[in-house]
């Protein structure tokens, strides 16, 4: 196909939710809606309850995140809204990385190649301020990631920004879009117990459960392989109850 007869409709779809800033990340999450998993959208195949995908798209399902994107190798003449710098990065921006230019518009990426704006991923260890409007949290070993269009975001600290990381092993078999139920159970003495002796037994209990688990709440991801986080975690915790309800506390 030659260059001129290359062309693109970009359906504009309205933002939703709101970036919040409290003295961390500035993020805003999307519900996955209604649809059904279903891989990419084709002539043959329209999610229920969505439009078909324009021309050059894909519909992404993974971890319900249920959003079109166009697909990588597609070539455009420019990237959507035109002139650069023309709109805030909370909608897109341009990035120069590695010797590489790269563009990106809400969740979409484009790099400079071969004389155009190719679709395009964006490079692992690049850094931007915001996420895309549209994203799908993801827990893994205890930490969010948030995933869209193929792309693996986690926040950094350091830098006070999100960085493009690789997927880590087994997220995207076995991640979770619920977040993880808090590292701490409530105990109350039923026996007058004092606070000397309160600490004795929650310490002792502590590292009973631990033995007993091989999760240590105490250190990152629980010490223990990934795929096993929610198992162990679970396990310590009966195990610590046990114990402490077995020295007089009410566990709750």
């Amino acid at each position: 196909m030659k260059r001129h007869d290359k062309r693109i409709i970009w359906a504009m779809v309205a933002l939703s939710g709101a970036f919040v800033a409290a003295g961390g990340p500035a993020i805003a999450q999307h519900s996955g809606g209604h649809v059904p998993a279903g891989g990419h959208a084709s002539a043959g195949h329209v999610p229920t309850g969505r439009p078909p995908g324009g021309a050059h798209q894909h519909f992404d399902d993974r971890f319900s995140h249920n959003q079109y994107y166009y697909d990588h190798g597609y070539a455009v003449h420019r990237p959507p809204r035109g002139a650069f710098g023309e709109f805030h990065d909370r909608d897109g921006g341009r990035y120069w990385y590695h010797r590489g230019d790269y563009y990106r518009y809400r969740g979409g990426w484009y790099r400079w190649w071969g004389g155009g704006w190719v679709v395009w991923g964006p490079p692992i260890g690049l850094f931007v301020p915001v996420l895309p409007p549209y994203f799908t949290t993801v827990w893994w070993g205890g930490i969010p990631y948030y995933y869209a269009n193929d792309t693996y975001y986690i926040w950094d600290d350091g830098q006070q920004q999100y960085e493009v990381v690789e997927p880590p092993a087994g997220i995207e078999s076995s991640g979770s879009t619920r977040a993880p139920l808090s590292d701490q159970l409530f105990v109350y003495p039923k026996s007058g117990q004092s606070s000397e002796q309160q600490s004795k037994d929650r310490y002792e209990c502590h590292h009973w459960a631990v033995t007993q688990s091989s999760y240590d709440p105490t250190v990152a991801g629980g010490g223990v392989p990934p795929q096993d986080v929610l198992q162990k975690r679970d396990d310590y915790f009966r195990a610590e109850a046990s114990c402490l309800e077995g020295r007089g506390y009410t566990v709750k």
